[in-house]
């Protein structure tokens, strides 16, 4: 382990922290409406603090994975939890709230006129004129109605409604009118259980009610109103993985007595806080887009400890946290290994640490590749968390135990599936974590098993890569989980000297012809690094060129998921605009909305593991990281520039 390339790296993340402000709250220029339309990105506007686990936001009908879509025109009502850009149908939209005169309809029209967000705060008008206002701290929301008429008012809340497989439900009302629940409901793909509680207080015009709540106890409560135009009627709940009691704790600590205006500045400020840990000039728009991608970046993993250091963990069993801890969930490591756990660890180092303590409290409870059946919340899956960890250990962050973190990454090697040519380079990847790991603490013969065992996927290679058959552009060809061969070639970014080496003469062209004839797949993972090959190989050129035009320019886009286009779908891969993704591209917790970031910054770091990052010209000006320049960073070179000699192998 280089000591230098560690301080040098130290230097940066914990610099000097005066940061030099954007011209406006960078809050208040991200556009929580970007990636919210249709099949371009599965977002939400919802309202969420940073790595909350309260999204507090609209559900629509139609809707994405994330329960709305931009163009629908019908409210269904308000949810609590959603993942974050994820594929198959999503999870969450727990504790549903409605707000209707007389008895609730299915839906209501939405006023698209009167609908805003920015990061922390959602506000719409529906129906006859109500005015729904939402905010959230970590761990709980409000929801503000403001009602325009006098009347009658059915107030609903529902415990048996969310994206994914609804298991079961429990609510039960306190004498004072505290409505607290218990649920479980499938996970993403509804592979694995997440249970979690729930504790919510009604409010009217200020005053706490000690509302009768009706209706079936294992479905919905409802209460009727009776308001006057003008009245406010407001929610307030908070979420827990402990049991419902401590749901209500939880609400109690972070929302208290303060005014819904005052729960909202107090998240914006956290917002600002943490947005302004890299700061850019440049047009507003620019910005704007920057934030709203730094914004995404900062929801995953989500934070579920409760202020009280409790927390439920995967395997179920209820754990006490050291003071100032915190502990984190709702994994998509498969897909935000790559660009969105360097990032942070790059910009939030003392985060990162409690990230990584989290994911070593993963390996001793049972880590499972996706889900448990008693996750504390909604999560998606856990590949490659050792990777993640050798990460952030070499970039300095060594605030967790790396020899638990070693047994469990030597543990889980032995359930990695071999079968497939990708998963054969993803295990193979996961050993060489393995390999490094044990080589930095002196553990030579675990290191040098690993090591063998992870260079044995090169006969696979040679024999399916080097020479690229008639399937080479087949999605899903010999049973790739996604992707084509023609992506899965340049996967192995942990051996890319012998890649190279292999390659030959051929290299260089081989990359010029994989984008030539729009091989390359820019809405999904397996190869979103690739351009960066050729800075990696001395064409820093050639990596803007192609960078620059898959972050400005209108492109064909040949790929989904299951297969290839019948035409390709023509437009940007990043845009400020309810789209905002290329068509099919989900944000998968970060993971594209981070590659964007590093484009910004001129940055990549193309093989997780290692502390260095390939440069290339950063795309956005007066770039400041934690209050450092990278301008004025005259050791840059030393960390940031990766090549042939200085990523090393075999």
């Amino acid at each position: 382990m280089n000591r230098m390339v560690i301080a040098l790296l130290a230097a940066l993340v914990f610099g000097n922290v005066a940061q030099a402000a954007p011209a406006r709250e960078p809050a208040r220029m991200v556009d929580p409406f970007v990636g919210t339309l249709a099949d371009f990105g599965q977002l939400s506007p919802a309202a969420v603090a940073p790595y909350g686990m309260v999204q507090l936001g609209p559900d629509t009908t139609p809707a994405n994975h994330a329960g709305y879509d931009y163009a629908a025109t019908q409210l269904t009502g308000f949810s609590h939890t959603r993942g974050v850009g994820v594929g198959c149908g999503g999870a969450g939209g727990d504790v549903k709230v409605t707000l209707a005169y007389g008895d609730p309809a299915p839906s209501a029209p939405i006023d698209k006129r009167h609908e805003r967000a920015h990061a922390g705060y959602y506000s719409v008008r529906y129906g006859p004129g109500i005015v729904a206002d939402m905010t959230a701290t970590r761990g709980a929301g409000s929801v503000r109605f403001t009602l325009p008429k006098s009347g009658q008012v059915a107030v609903v809340v529902a415990f048996d409604r969310g994206y994914s497989k609804r298991i079961a439900a429990r609510w039960q009302a306190q004498p004072d009118g505290d409505l607290r629940a218990s649920f479980s409901a499938g996970t993403v793909c509804d592979v694995g259980t997440y249970h979690l509680h729930s504790a919510t207080r009604l409010t009217h015009n200020g005053k706490a009610l000690a509302a009768v709540w009706q209706g079936d106890a294992a479905k919905d409560a409802r209460v009727m109103l009776n308001v006057r135009g003008g009245d406010i009627v407001e929610l307030r709940t908070g979420l827990s993985s402990v049991d419902p009691s401590a749901a209500a704790a939880v609400r109690d600590s972070e929302l208290g007595n303060r005014p819904f205006q005052a729960i909202a500045a107090q998240t914006v400020a956290d917002w600002n806080r943490q947005l302004s840990r890299i700061t850019i000039g440049g047009p507003p728009k620019q910005q704007a887009l920057f934030y709203t991608s730094l914004f995404r970046v900062m929801q995953s993993p989500v934070a579920i400890a409760d202020p009280d250091g409790r927390f439920r963990g995967s395997d179920g069993v209820v754990k006490q946290l050291s003071r100032g801890d915190q502990h984190y969930t709702s994994w998509a490591l498969w897909d935000n290994y790559r660009t969105q756990m360097p990032l942070l660890a790059l910009i939030d180092p003392e985060r990162a640490g409690q990230i990584a303590r989290s994911l070593v409290r993963l390996y001793q409870s049972g880590k499972k590749r996706w889900a448990t059946q008693t996750e504390p919340f909604l999560t998606v899956r856990t590949e490659h968390a050792g990777i993640a960890l050798l990460d952030f250990r070499r970039k300095g962050i060594v605030d967790f135990d790396a020899k638990a973190a070693l047994a469990g990454m030597v543990a889980e090697s032995a359930t990695l599936a071999r079968k497939t040519p990708d998963e054969q380079i993803e295990a193979a990847y996961d050993d060489w974590a393995i390999a490094e790991l044990a080589s930095d603490l002196g553990e030579t013969a675990i290191g040098q098993d690993f090591r063998t065992k992870a260079l044995s996927y090169r006969s696979m290679w040679r024999a399916t890569f080097r020479d690229l058959g008639d399937d080479a552009d087949i999605v899903k060809a010999r049973g790739l989980y996604q992707g084509t061969l023609a992506q899965y070639r340049w996967a192995p970014v942990f051996d890319l000297p012998w890649l190279a080496q292999t390659l030959g003469p051929k290299f260089q062209p081989e990359l010029e012809r994989f984008f030539a004839d729009n091989l390359f797949n820019m809405t999904n993972q397996p190869d979103i690094h690739v351009p960066y090959l050729f800075a990696w190989a001395g064409d820093k050129a050639g990596t803007e060129r192609i960078v620059r035009r898959y972050i400005t320019q209108s492109v064909p886009h040949r790929y989904v998921n299951s297969g290839v286009r019948p035409q390709p779908w023509v437009g940007h891969s990043f845009a400020l605009s309810p789209q905002g993704f290329a068509d099919g591209m989900d944000d998968d917790a970060g993971t594209m909305s981070a590659w964007y970031i590093w484009a910004m910054l001129g940055l990549y770091p193309l093989t997780p593991g290692e502390p260095r990052y390939v440069i290339t010209t950063p795309m956005a000006q007066n770039i400041r990281i934690n209050g450092r320049a990278l301008a004025d960073m005259a050791f840059q070179q030393s960390i940031f520039l990766s090549s042939l000699r200085s990523l090393g192998g075999q």
